[in-house]
């Protein structure tokens, strides 16, 4: 299977993410995270597959994190609720997210997807 990466377009991580990828000759197709979000079972999979806190997987930088003052309402809510939060808002969510089916990795970080992708 060739790997999926949801990407917010301008997202200039997205795009080094993208360039790599493309350097390195690994297929991909892309998936527009606000406009085509993961449900809560893609993003509790990936969540399993990525071997991350499940925090990890939100956008701390994003307006709309703020804007919910996020940084304090995740302390009392559930994973499930986390979840539901993060498939109802594709903004919230940190990116990419790259998947084979098998493993995940969220963000980009070059050492991590020479482990995962290289």
């Amino acid at each position: 299977m060739a790997l999926l990466m949801y990407e917010y377009p301008p997202c200039g991580t997205c795009r080094k993410a993208k360039k790599y990828l493309e350097e390195n000759d690994i297929s991909f197709e892309t998936r527009h995270i606000v406009d085509n979000s993961p449900s809560k079972e893609e993003l509790d999979r990936f969540v399993k597959q990525s071997g991350l806190p499940l925090q990890k997987f939100f956008n701390t930088s994003g307006k709309k994190y703020r804007e919910l003052n996020l940084k304090e309402k995740l302390k009392g809510m559930s994973d499930q609720e986390k979840l539901e939060l993060l498939a109802s808002d594709g903004m919230l969510i940190k990116r990419p997210i790259v998947t084979d089916g098998k493993k995940a990795t969220v963000g980009f970080n070059e050492k991590v997807f020479d482990e995962a992708w290289g």
